[in-house]
């Protein structure tokens, strides 16, 4: 089969930053049709490389090729806006490629523009001089899809958007006909629209023609094959495989833990929202810390610049106990944060009661991120100044120690805060507001500038609090790993709970426009509970798959045993260095593929008796 020639191309490719090399020897082929993700750790050189294969950034060594007439778009993290331009003169920049080679059919590009702003929802009157972070983006969007380029590049481009404008993006993406690479922490956007993955690592870049759903699995299994291949040139191959495989199968025996536990909160929160109505005013009677809050019929207002009260909140009651955790979700502006406010007793409503439990002890992280100083360091961002040790839940950790656990180099540690990107100030603010004594966590967009890593770190973090989790989000994949059930704010006072992650809600909500139909708009209300009612039972095709896991399971299992027992036997490397080193792969591989398979069972054992127990 012919393989198309690349719109866009890296060869051996090399940048160093202040004597450090970010990446070596990396060749990127940027094929049309090929939708690609770059993943790799804060600081890796993700947007680096993004910027040498849009020609903003000069190699130090190897070449970039550019197939002639090929249009590339380039749309950076952090857009610079000239706050002087209107919006419409902003993504007009975007024709500029066809204007240059005298396309047809760009005799009235206003059109385009208009098509363009329509799409996001923008008016193009408007000065770019103050948008929100979320209109920015839009913005921007708009500006790199105007021109139909071949070559589409993307940094972080759900940064700031709401779930509604994602879909939409994802819907739009979908159906782009050149070329895509994008670079993202919103692993349910990359799971959706990625056909290959880049993963920078250590500054090498390594690539497999699978999805992000692959992603785990397959570094896993690199990293496995280091670690075995390191134990082997230390002729330490017997007691280092084995610890490796203990190693998984700890990590994952704790992740199945979690899994367990997070739908048996749900049943219990399930069960709890059933009864709700008929329980409503009885708080008092709980022991004391067991309530966090109850609200009843609680409506909130603002007055509108036309004159007409706008009514945010409608006859909203949820109540929340000791140990729950509550996913806040809903377009940008529809009263997240405002909802925020009246549960944890900021505002006061303006119709209906809120009761706070007693002995509230709340850590908050809001969305401005106003608690830095800038000129200080993390070191004496978390002690306070004043020695070594910082207190986590009022137990003593050295600082060093604990900024580590929170992906901090040592070099970073006595760096001024103004310094760091904006994924480090969010790790280092949540470093701080974890390590806060609290039995109520109130999170407000906590995964912004996030990478991978972070957000496995925080998922855990908050898989083990004890206390009661509140968190506005947009990223699906966290909510649906950590929330026991989502409260859906949709715009206009209407205001819903149901049971479970976005997945869960997304399943139980009424029928909606399709994404890209009308970004931001509010989705319709959503249906009583009484008409969410599961099925009490798994499909077919999941029960077939339930049946027949136990056995592929023993199967790998014996595979393993056998594979251990060919490579206990100290004479095979001599003998058969082949057989042994297919042996030692196959053993790293099928730790990762056994590991998948073992959760997914828990994933469907654990969906079927929470159906059952419905």
């Amino acid at each position: 089969m012919a393989v198309s020639p690349p719109l866009l191309a890296l060869r051996d490719a090399e940048i160093t930053f202040g004597g450090r090399p970010t990446f070596t020897e990396a060749s990127v082929p940027v094929v049309r049709g090929e939708r690609t993700c770059l993943v790799g750790r804060n600081g890796s050189g993700k947007s680096t490389l993004l910027k040498a294969l849009a020609g903003l950034i000069e190699l130090d060594h190897g070449e970039r090729f550019v197939q002639p007439g090929t249009h590339v778009a380039y749309m950076p993290q952090d857009p610079v806006f000239d706050p002087k331009m209107t919006i419409a003169e902003y993504v007009a920049t975007g024709l500029a490629f066809h204007a240059g080679l005298g396309h047809a059919g760009d005799a009235e590009p206003t059109h385009r523009v208009d098509a363009a702003l329509a799409e996001v929802g923008m008016a193009g009157d408007r000065l770019l001089a103050n948008l929100s972070g979320g209109e920015g983006r839009r913005v921007s969007l708009a500006q790199v899809l105007v021109g139909d380029p071949d070559v589409l590049l993307l940094d972080e481009p759900t940064n700031h958007l709401d779930i509604p404008a994602i879909e939409w993006l994802e819907a739009r993406l979908a159906t782009f006909r050149g070329a895509l690479l994008m670079i993202s922490h919103d692993r349910a956007f990359l799971t959706r629209l990625s056909r290959r993955t880049l993963w920078l690592d250590r500054g090498r870049l390594r690539a497999t023609d699978k999805g992000f759903s692959a992603f785990d699995d397959w570094a896993e299994g690199i990293l496995a094959a280091e670690a075995a291949e390191g134990a082997r040139l230390d002729k330490k191959i017997q007691t280092e495989t084995q610890w490796s495989r203990q190693g998984i199968s700890a990590r994952r025996t704790r992740n199945q833990g979690r899994l367990r536990s997070l739908a048996k909160l749900r049943q219990e929160r399930a069960q709890r929202v059933g009864l709700r109505q008929a329980r409503l005013g009885t708080a008092m009677t709980e022991g004391s810390g067991q309530l966090v809050v109850e609200a009843e019929h609680v409506t909130k207002r603002f007055a509108s610049i036309a004159g007409a009260d706008r009514t945010v909140i409608e006859d909203f009651s949820t109540r929340v106990l000791r140990g729950d955790r509550i996913g806040i979700i809903g377009p940008n502006g529809a009263g997240k944060s405002t909802l925020l406010k009246l549960l944890i007793g900021e505002l006061q409503p303006d119709g209906g009661k809120i009761r706070l439990g007693s002995g509230l002890q709340p850590a908050i992280l809001d969305q401005r991120r106003a608690r830095l100083d800038p000129d200080a360091t993390p070191w004496t961002t978390l002690t306070g100044g004043k020695g070594d040790t910082v207190f986590v839940h009022g137990q003593p950790r050295h600082v060093v120690s604990y900024l580590r656990d929170f992906l901090f180099e040592d070099r970073q540690m006595q760096a001024q805060i103004k310094g760091l990107s904006g994924g480090e100030r969010n790790r280092l603010l949540l470093a701080k507001v974890l390590a806060e004594p609290s039995n109520l966590l109130v999170l407000d967009e906590p995964t912004n500038d996030l990478d991978m890593e972070t957000l496995e770190l925080l998922e855990e973090l908050l898989a083990d609090y004890k206390g009661t989790l509140f968190l506005v989000s947009h990223d699906r994949d966290f909510l649906d790993r950590l929330v026991t059930s989502t409260i859906a704010v949709e715009g206009d006072g209407r205001i819903d709970e149901y049971v479970g992650g976005y997945t869960d809600y997304v399943r139980q909500r009424p029928p909606r426009e399709l994404p890209g139909t009308s970004v931001g708009k509010p989705a319709g209300k959503a249906a009583p509970r009484a008409a969410r009612a599961a099925s009490g039972k798994l499909g077919f095709k999941e029960q077939h798959e339930l049946d027949t896991l136990p056995r592929r399971i023993a199967a790998l299992e014996t595979e393993r045993a056998e594979l251990g027992r060919r490579l206990d036997d100290p004479s095979l490397y001599a003998r058969d260095r082949p057989a042994f080193e297919a042996a030692s792969s196959r053993l790293d591989t099928l730790a990762a593929e056994l590991a998948a398979v073992e959760d997914r069972w828990l994933e469907l054992e654990a969906k079927r008796e929470d159906l059952a127990a419905s």
